[in-house]
C-alpha cells in the first residue's frame, strides 16, 4: 500500500502503512484542465435554462402526402418539444409550430391500412368502438396524425401546451399564411 507522511494523514490513522483517510499532496503547476478548475472540482461552464418568455417560435408547413405515418409523427413531435434547437430545455415549450397540410394522403406500409385499429370508449358499458385505419381516415383525415403525435408528446400540461401547436388539414388549404410558415422537408 502507500505509505504515507503523517502530515496527509487525518483522525489519526492507527499506521501509518494503511491510512484510514489520505488526502494526496497538492498538485503543484496544474491549475485547470479543460472547463474545471481542479483545486475546487467544479465546473466553469454556465448551465442554460431557456426562459419561456426568451423563447423564439417559427411556422412551418409540412406536405403529408406520400410521408410515412411514424416517421413524419416522429419528426413533428421532435419539432414541437423543441429538441431540435440547442436551447432545449426539458421543462420550457421552445418548439414551433408545425401545420401540416394534405393530412387525407398520409402514408402507412403494409397491411396496417385494414389491420390497424383505433379504439375509442363512449364512457357507456360496452360501447368501446374500433376503426380501422381506412374507415378513420374517411370519418376525420387528420385526427390520425393528430393521435400519433399526440401520443409522442409528454402526457403532462406541458404536453397539452405543445399539442396546441399542431395544426392539421385534410386538404392542400390551411388559415395560416399571415404566419408565413416556411416550407419543411424530412
Amino acid at each position: 500500500m502507500l505509505a504515507a507522511s503523517s502530515k496527509y494523514l487525518r483522525n489519526g490513522s492507527a499506521s501509518p502503512k494503511m491510512p484510514r483517510f489520505f488526502i494526496p499532496p497538492p498538485v503543484q503547476g496544474l491549475g485547470r484542465i479543460g472547463k474545471t478548475d481542479l483545486r475546487s472540482g467544479l465546473s466553469k461552464m454556465k448551465t442554460f435554462s431557456a426562459k419561456p418568455a426568451e423563447v423564439k417560435r417559427d411556422w412551418y408547413v409540412v406536405d403529408a402526402e406520400g410521408k410515412a405515418l411514424g416517421r413524419l409523427a416522429t419528426e413533428v413531435a421532435r419539432r414541437l418539444r423543441g429538441k431540435h434547437k440547442p436551447e432545449y430545455t426539458p421543462h420550457v415549450d421552445t418548439g414551433d409550430y408545425i401545420v401540416i397540410i394534405n393530412a387525407d394522403k398520409v402514408g402507412i406500409t403494409g397491411n396496417k391500412a385494414k389491420d390497424k385499429i383505433y379504439y375509442h370508449h363512449t364512457g357507456y358499458i360496452g360501447n368501446m368502438r374500433a376503426f380501422s385505419f381506412e374507415k378513420m381516415q374517411q370519418r376525420a383525415p387528420g385526427r390520425v396524425i393528430e393521435m400519433a403525435v399526440k401520443g409522442m408528446l409528454p402526457k403532462n400540461p406541458l404536453g397539452r401546451a405543445m399539442y396546441r401547436k399542431l395544426k392539421v388539414y385534410a386538404g392542400a388549404e390551411h388559415n395560416h399564411h399571415a404566419q408565413q410558415p416556411q416550407a419543411l422537408e424530412f
